[in-house]
């Protein structure tokens, strides 16, 4: 299933979950969340499914396939910016966790980390 455990592990890390919740999530034994990041067995295509949707990724990034440069259509969207940005995301399902995260915490927090992430990129301006 060529790259599919390690990108299963790094979802699993990403997501902040361990081997025991994210069986929980999927309904499986924690032993079978270990077997596929170690790539001992394979998800059925049931599971692959419930990866996909519970983390919003494509089956393709999961399976370690070129994913899709699918354009998501602009009907879809009123604002440039949430278009341009779902498509980002689309594209780079890896960077749905920073989304969801930010969905999790105060507004106070979210400025303090866009002053780091500011900081961080002007660096090399210096």
């Amino acid at each position: 299933m060529g790259d599919f455990p390690n990108i299963f592990r790094k979802i699993r890390e990403q997501s902040g979950l361990t081997q025991q919740q994210m069986a929980d999530k999927l309904g499986v034994s924690r032993s079978a969340i270990g077997m596929y990041e170690n790539g001992e067995r394979e998800p059925n295509f049931e599971t692959l499914e419930l990866i996909a949707d519970t983390f919003n990724v494509d089956m393709n990034y999961l399976l370690g396939k070129k994913p899709t440069t699918e354009v998501i259509p602009d009907r879809y969207y009123l604002d440039d910016d949430a278009r341009d940005m779902a498509q980002f995301i689309y594209e780079n399902p890896e960077y749905k966790v920073l989304f969801d995260a930010s969905r999790k915490v105060k507004k106070e927090d979210i400025d303090f980390v866009k002053q780091m992430i500011d900081r961080m990129s002007n660096k090399g301006d210096d």
